[in-house]
C-alpha cells in the first residue's frame, strides 16, 4: 500500500495542476526523449517494464477521503503514461470514477491515442484530456518511430483529442518536448479542436533550435488563430533574456501582482515595476 500516491508537484511540473498521481511505474512507450528514467534512477530497459504500484487504487480512495481531497484538479500522469500499451488499464478508469466521485476534476496528459477514449464517460467539461505532440508524422514517419516507437502515432493522438472535443470535454496539447518547430507551428495554426496550448521547449537533449525565436513565433501565431496558450517557464526564461517576451503573458503574473520574484528582478518586468516597485529596491537593483 502506498501512503500518499496523490502529491503536489513541485519545479518544472508545478506548473501543470494542483495535485497529481503516477499510476504506474514505468513506461514502454520507448520515448528517446524521456527524463522518467533519470528522476527514478532506473535504467531504460527497467523503466520499459510496466508494473501497476501495488495498491495504488486503493491508496488513491483511502488518501481522498481521510485528507477530504475535493475541489481539486489532479494530474495524470508524469512519470507514466496512464494508458501505457498492452497493459490492463482498468487502474486508470478505477481512479478517475474515484477522483470524480470525490468531487475533484482530472487533467489527463497521453500518448496513448484511441486508448484512452474507453474513460471519456467519466468525463465532463470540468475536467481536460491532453496529448503529448512533438513532430508530424503524416510526413515523417520514421522519425516519429524512432523517437517514440511504442506510443500512438502523433496523427493518431490528435484524432483523439477531436474526438474528445466532440464529447464536451476541454482538450490541451503539451508541446514538449520541442522536436520539430515547424509541427507546432502547423498545429497552432490548424488546430481549432485544441481548447489549451501548452508550450515548452526541449530540456534534457542538445537543441540546436532557436528557443527564443520559436517561442516568440508561438505566441504571435497564438494571438494572430486566437489560441488560448501557456508559454512554459523554461521556454519564457530564453525568451526573456532574448528580449522578446511579453510579459503580459508571465505565468506569475496576475490582477493582484506579481507571485514569482524571480523574474521581476533578473528581467526587469514592467509589470512588476509599475505596481510593486518595492521588489527592486529590495534587491539594490535601483
Amino acid at each position: 500500500m502506498i501512503h500518499r500516491p496523490i502529491y503536489k508537484p513541485k519545479a518544472r511540473a508545478g506548473e501543470y495542476g494542483d495535485l497529481a498521481i503516477n499510476i504506474y511505474r514505468g513506461c514502454n512507450h520507448g520515448c528517446k526523449y524521456c527524463y522518467a528514467p533519470g528522476v527514478l534512477r532506473m535504467s531504460r530497459e527497467a523503466f520499459s517494464n510496466v508494473t501497476l504500484r501495488p495498491g495504488i487504487v486503493e491508496s488513491v480512495k483511502r488518501q481522498i477521503e481521510r485528507q477530504r481531497i475535493t475541489g481539486k484538479l489532479i494530474h495524470l500522469c508524469f512519470t507514466c503514461d496512464p494508458y501505457p500499451a498492452e497493459i490492463d488499464t482498468t487502474p486508470t478508469r478505477e481512479i478517475i470514477q474515484a477522483i470524480k466521485e470525490s468531487g475533484n476534476n482530472v487533467q489527463i496528459l497521453t500518448k496513448g491515442g484511441h486508448r484512452a477514449e474507453r474513460d471519456f464517460d467519466l468525463l465532463t467539461p470540468a475536467d481536460w484530456f491532453g496529448v503529448t505532440y512533438t513532430m508530424i508524422d503524416r510526413f515523417e514517419p520514421l522519425l516519429a518511430n524512432e523517437n517514440e516507437p511504442k506510443a500512438e502515432p502523433p496523427i493518431d493522438r490528435l484524432a483523439t483529442l477531436q474526438r474528445a472535443q466532440r464529447s464536451a470535454i476541454r482538450t490541451w496539447v503539451s508541446c514538449e518536448p520541442v522536436i520539430e518547430p515547424q509541427a507546432v507551428y502547423k498545429l497552432i495554426k490548424q488546430a481549432d479542436y485544441i481548447d489549451l496550448f501548452r508550450i515548452g521547449k526541449m530540456n534534457y537533449q542538445p537543441s540546436g533550435i532557436d528557443w527564443a525565436e520559436f517561442g516568440a513565433k508561438c505566441v504571435e501565431l497564438c494571438k494572430v488563430h486566437g489560441r488560448n496558450y501557456y508559454i512554459k517557464d523554461d521556454l519564457a526564461d530564453e525568451m526573456k533574456r532574448a528580449g522578446k517576451f511579453d510579459f503580459s503573458d508571465c505565468s506569475y503574473w496576475s490582477a493582484d501582482g506579481c507571485t514569482g520574484y524571480r523574474c521581476c528582478k533578473e528581467y526587469y518586468c514592467p509589470y512588476a515595476w509599475e505596481s510593486q516597485p518595492q521588489l527592486f529596491m529590495e534587491g539594490g537593483l535601483v
